[in-house]
């Protein structure tokens, strides 16, 4: 395009020579026809390429929204191996996968502006790079905002060292780690890509509801020499959370932390943020862990799980910080089921029907 482009250009500063009457001349007429027959060809390119960009970009939303089918079926499989259940929860293939496709959307990205600087040097009447370029180079960023947006996971739910694989429940003043990930493996090595987390950035509206602080650093810079085997990861270790003392809980009253729902039954999130820029596109990232549960105590600890192994097993919104102002009740084959994973992550094997019929008589009579 660019050949035919330069060729054409150069036709038309040689011999045509706009304001001069040569209409009778038969070389010039002859010079001007296959001047147009050369307009008419880039024409056709140009409409051709940007038919074909329109073709992949159909293509790209295709293939994202089955990408996006299997990251919801990851993050299923994520949220029943917190319970215990036996799942592959490795990210490698999704990596993969939205790595490639955000390859080739920056690709047509940078497709896009080598048009628009072809376009600087050669336009014409009706020409449909002018027309027809803003409005894919729109759909295209949107569709890139998007990709990166849900490519940004949080890999490793929140979980202290000793948790005798039972995440999801911290005590305050221990230590906890949690790890996100983007998915998308491609970034500017001469931006500075910063990654920060929150306790409760938007907390609910619940009375006495505690609020927490982070008290070791919540701000981690991704440096640009990470291997590409290790993917652009945000890991966060050795965190601990303090509460944050209410001024108007004097002695003998009784405090902030009385509110209508029990600790153990007190939801909390760590959201992750991601300040991203990658060729002249830059956003901020945003994921948020699962729910979590603080307690002060290990006399809370089973409590606490039980919080977790019911929001989980029911809850369809992962954000859902009131899910236990009003509970609903589980269906026994779903808290069978989980219960089985249960025994099979301490106990290497699950529960038989048997099994499951004498605890359902204990339960139900």
């Amino acid at each position: 395009l660019e050949d035919l482009q330069d060729a054409f250009d150069f036709c038309y500063k040689v011999h045509y020579l706009p304001g001069e009457d040569r209409t009778r001349d038969p070389q010039y007429a002859q010079q001007v026809q296959a001047l147009q027959a050369k307009l008419q060809t880039l024409d056709r390119q140009r409409r051709e390429m940007l038919a074909q960009m329109q073709q992949l970009l159909g293509r790209s939303e295709t293939l994202q929204d089955f990408l996006l089918q299997e990251l919801g079926a990851w993050q299923e499989r994520q949220q029943r191996a917190c319970l215990g259940a036996p799942m592959d929860t490795h990210l490698r293939p999704l990596e993969t996968w939205f790595t490639e496709l955000g390859q080739g959307l920056f690709q047509l990205l940078q497709l896009l502006r080598a048009l628009e600087d072809l376009r600087q040097k050669v336009t014409y009447e009706r020409d449909p790079l002018k027309a027809e370029m803003p409005l894919l180079e729109q759909r295209l960023r949107e569709l890139l905002t998007y990709l990166l947006k849900s490519a940004f996971v949080v890999e490793q739910q929140p979980s202290m060292p000793n948790a005798c694989k039972r995440p999801l429940v911290l005590r305050t003043a221990s230590k906890f780690s949690a790890r996100a990930r983007l998915l998308v493996r491609l970034h500017d090595r001469n931006h500075r890509m910063e990654a920060k987390i929150y306790v409760d950035r938007d907390p609910p509206k619940i009375k006495g509801f505690r609020k927490f602080n982070i008290l070791t650093s919540s701000s981690k810079t991704l440096l640009a020499g990470d291997s590409p085997q290790d993917g652009l990861v945000c890991d966060f270790q050795y965190l601990t959370l303090k509460e944050q003392k209410d001024s108007r809980s004097g002695k003998g009253s009784k405090g902030i932390g009385e509110g209508p729902l029990a600790v153990t039954e007190e939801l909390h999130l760590i959201t992750f943020t991601l300040a991203y820029a990658y060729c002249g596109l830059e956003l901020e990232l945003e994921t948020s862990t699962l729910p979590f549960v603080v307690i002060s105590n290990n006399n809370h600890l089973s409590s606490a799980w039980a919080s977790i192994l019911w929001f989980n097993m029911l809850s369809n919104n992962p954000k859902d910080q009131q899910f236990f102002s009003k509970p609903p009740p589980a269906p026994w084959p779903r808290l069978a089921e989980v219960l089985s994973w249960q025994f099979e992550s301490m106990a290497e094997r699950g529960l038989s029907q048997d099994h499951l019929l004498m605890l359902a008589e204990k339960l139900f009579g």
